[in-house]
């Protein structure tokens, strides 16, 4: 059965950290994409960062960049999120997505893990 969970949210100040992680179980994380989606009431859901199935590509958004840094251990099957200068702004629910580097429509979602940043 194939299933994501991400783990590693919480409550913290601003300028905080906190470091998700994405675990995959039922597939190989190596053939996917994976992406950090982020997702607040009444918002669109935004792409916060992606990373190459191996690793050698990676983007983020213009409003995490420098903060934020995706990171992936195939051997662990697991996507790794580490924020660091977090900001109000950053609150929302953060949700791992995986899509097969050569399958078509063959993708999987996470839950989700909350984050929220306040003093």
């Amino acid at each position: 059965q194939v299933q994501i969970v991400e783990s590693g949210g919480g409550l913290v100040q601003p300028g905080g950290s906190l470091r998700l992680s994405c675990a995959g179980s039922g597939f190989t994380l190596y053939y996917y994409d994976m992406s950090w989606y982020r997702q607040t009431p009444g918002k669109e859901r935004e792409l916060v960062a992606r990373i190459s199935s191996t690793g050698g590509s990676i983007n983020y958004a213009d409003s995490v960049k420098g903060r934020f840094t995706i990171s992936r251990d195939n051997i662990k099957n697991t996507v790794y999120l580490q924020m660091n200068g977090l900001k109000p702004e950053d609150t929302a629910v953060y949700v791992c997505h995986a899509v097969h580097w050569r399958v078509a429509g063959t993708n999987y979602w996470g839950q989700g893990t909350q984050v929220t940043v306040s003093s």
